[in-house]
């Protein structure tokens, strides 16, 4: 009966693919999922050559596994992966693993990493990035956690991952949490970038006019340049699809009301409480949670209107090139904001991670690849307690180089009346960043006025308080 390398639990759309994929590395694998219909899926799309066997039945599944079993778990987060791993762990014995593939929240994989240690079972949390395309044909995966259970599946993982220059983009990220706490920053970035889009398709559909054809041509080329990346390449095969029912372009007819899965407020929310300023990550999911407001949102637009017309033109022949430059400058804080956050992390929950190898899996496969981690890549190499990847040589001479065009498409996009918290979160960060002396000051002798809560001097050492009348 034992005859299977691998088992998935969960076998939607992404555990299937996944599955399909280690089977096509010449790996015997077996799935479970209560659905029925999802366990004929899996054996009615599996190819001749593939050895691939489903059930709905625990104790069947585990009994198919060869031993020491290696099970992932691809189901959604929270209670259903207590679930599933409760429904496991009587039938399994010391020495088999259990990989959380999915988006769960880090603490709770701490937790899960230290429960199954003390019943001798090995665990680790993995993020996978890529979708369901990159699932089939090869992801960026994140694991972390047992680091002896890693290394006995690496030679499958490295098999299915994505490749840049042949290597795959798959890598131990550190101990705990440490996979899913990268994933979790990754989905956080993925939200910054996905907004800092959204209002450059704003300024060119509103504030410049733009064509559908034209906006959809803008955003192909872009990416087929320095700025090339995965989330470009989708926006403009998503702006190129028209509605077969009404014959528009189908973004169109899609709802403005954003739906999120948790990942990107999870950032926020422990950023701050490790005191990592990621301020365009947060901007992205407040507007998330602004989209949802849609009945205020309609009343506002008619008690709240102004006319701009009177900056209805492009005066500036030039403007689509600072737009196109603006983009690149917050995007490469965006990523700046959440490799800061990773270097905090990792040494608050002591992970041990490796910001060059991160910036190196992330190259391929995943949501948010992009040309521009090579050079993150070699700046971590080249320095790997960096703080900030702005202090770079090499990436700050970019940011200065195009923070003039971010300033000019931020006040364009004031004048226009056209929401940019992205950008306008992006400029703010890179100017406080840059600043020798920010105005705090001021912040620290209120505090101390109407609380007690003294403060440093900057000539002279200690902690001060002053009667202010």
């Amino acid at each position: 009966m034992e005859q299977y390398d691998f088992g998935m639990v969960g076998l939607g759309v992404m555990g299937r693919n996944l599955l399909f994929n280690i089977a096509d590395h010449q790996y015997n694998v077996a799935g479970l999922d209560l659905d029925q219909g999802k366990v004929d899926a899996l054996q009615n799309e599996a190819t001749e050559k593939q050895i691939v066997k489903g059930t709905t039945k625990v104790d069947e599944f585990v009994k198919m596994l060869k031993t020491p079993r290696a099970i992932m778990l691809l189901v959604p987060a929270g209670k259903p992966v207590d679930g599933a791993i409760a429904s496991l762990v009587p039938l399994l014995e010391k020495g088999d693993i259990i990989v959380d593939g999915g988006n769960s929240y880090f603490p709770d994989t701490d937790r899960r990493f230290k429960e199954l240690s003390e019943k001798g079972i090995h665990f680790f949390g993995m993020g996978v990035s890529g979708g369901e395309e990159g699932a089939r044909f090869g992801p960026s995966m994140m694991p972390g956690g047992d680091r002896d259970a890693y290394d006995r599946l690496k030679p499958i993982f490295e098999a299915v991952a994505a490749k840049v220059n042949g290597e795959p983009c798959v890598a131990y990220m550190g101990t705990g949490s440490a996979g899913h706490y990268v994933k979790m920053v990754h989905n956080g970035i993925e939200y910054g970038i996905m907004q800092l889009i959204s209002e450059v398709y704003d300024l060119l559909k509103r504030g410049l006019k733009y064509s559908d054809d034209q906006l959809q041509q803008t955003f192909q080329d872009w990416n087929e340049g320095e700025l090339k990346s995965f989330l470009l390449e989708i926006t403009g095969i998503v702006l190129k699809k028209n509605d077969d029912e009404t014959g528009k372009r189908l973004v169109e007819m899609i709802s403005d009301v954003a739906r999120a899965k948790g990942t990107g407020k999870w950032t926020s929310q422990n950023a701050m409480d490790i005191q990592a300023p990621v301020p365009v990550i947060d901007a992205a999911v407040s507007m998330r949670d602004l989209s949802k407001y849609k009945t205020e949102r309609l009343q506002a637009s008619e008690k709240l209107a102004w006319n701009n017309a009177a900056n209805d033109s492009d005066e500036h022949g030039g403007l689509i090139e600072h737009v196109k430059k603006a983009y690149h400058f917050a995007m490469l804080t965006i990523y700046a904001q959440g490799l800061a956050q990773l270097q905090l992390a990792s040494k608050e929950y002591n992970y041990g991670l490796n910001l060059a190898e991160v910036a190196k899996i992330w190259r391929g496969g995943c949501i948010i690849r992009s040309t521009s981690l090579e050079d993150f890549m070699h700046a971590f190499v080249k320095n790997p307690e960096l703080p900030n990847i702005m202090l770079d040589d090499s990436i700050a001479a970019t940011l200065l180089d195009t923070q003039e065009a971010a300033r000019f498409t931020a006040k364009f996009a004031i004048d226009k009346g056209i929401a940019a918290s992205a950008l306008l979160s992006a400029l703010s960060y890179f100017d406080a960043y840059r600043t020798a002396k920010l105005p705090t000051n001021l912040i620290q002798a209120q505090r101390d006025y109407f609380g007690a809560h003294t403060y440093e001097r900057t000539d002279r050492e200690g902690v001060f308080h002053t009667k202010w009348e």
